[in-house]
């Protein structure tokens, strides 16, 4: 490692807390007590970006535990997992295994899903626009299943949850006197959901799906074959059901013969 790589790489240790401020002494300007001022600035700062980089990420998150726990989260993060590239956009996977994890969390075990959620809504608003059209829909007719592979539109996400993680999440976007009602029922009937994210033009749509089409179109996410995903999908999935209203929503990009280039 040359000598910029190691100053920047114990710079950022130090600011993490992973080391003494003195290791870096040598390659800081001013006095001890500056380079330790200056150090609890960055730290100071870092915080508050990674606070106000979750807050955009995860707002359902966020608004369930609360602004002060949330804002404790985000910093435990950015400590234990800090960015790893420039655009603090992109940072936030990590959160809903965090999440999982965390003890004095562990009495909100929807949490963790709810995350997952937010960060598919997060990723959709990010996904490049896609044609309107859908290539090679015509194979459909011709090809065998089991050597087509359907590719979903960009930013489609599906989230399986024990929890009813759609009704928390549309009721965090209500201004209904009840919107927590269907929550409470849900939860009384330990009802989990199966959501569906996509893009519609320049809004992100969330959709509580039926099983068998949160399988279908997982396995489809997962670079499974048509035949593979229908199979996985079950004698109770209706293909051309979900082929028409993927056509009209735009879920669907194209349809290729496997080994094709894309």
């Amino acid at each position: 490692m040359n000598t910029e790589a190691l100053r920047q790489q114990l710079l950022l240790r130090t600011l993490w807390g992973d080391a003494p401020p003195g290791v870096v002494a040598d390659w800081l300007r001013g006095s001890p007590q500056r380079i330790t001022r200056g150090l609890q600035a960055y730290r100071a700062h870092a915080g508050a970006l990674a606070e106000r980089a979750l807050s955009a990420a995860f707002p359902t998150v966020a608004q369930l535990v609360g602004e002060e726990s949330f804002a404790a989260l985000a910093r435990a993060l950015w400590q234990a997992q800090p960015p790893q590239q420039g655009d603090i956009a992109q940072w936030g996977a990590a959160l809903p295994a965090f999440v999982a994890a965390a003890p004095q969390l562990a009495d909100e075990p929807y949490l963790a899903d709810v995350a997952r959620l937010d960060w598919a809504v997060h990723r959709a608003e990010q996904a490049a626009d896609g044609d309107a059209s859908v290539r090679g829909l015509q194979q459909l007719a011709e090809g065998d299943p089991a050597a087509l592979k359907l590719q979903l539109a960009e930013g489609v996400a599906v989230i399986a949850s024990a929890h009813p993680v759609v009704s928390i999440w549309q009721a965090h976007r209500s201004d209904e006197p009840e919107r927590f009602a269907p929550v409470r029922e849900a939860f009384a009937r330990g009802q989990g959901e199966r959501a569906l994210v996509h893009r519609e033009g320049f809004a992100v749509r969330v959709l509580a799906v039926p099983e068998a089409t949160a399988d279908f179109m997982q396995a489809l996410l997962a670079n499974a074959s048509l035949g593979r995903a229908l199979d996985v999908a079950g004698p109770g999935f209706a293909f051309d059901g979900w082929l028409g209203q993927a056509l009209q929503q735009g879920w669907l990009r194209a349809v290729e013969a496997q080994g094709a280039a894309p």
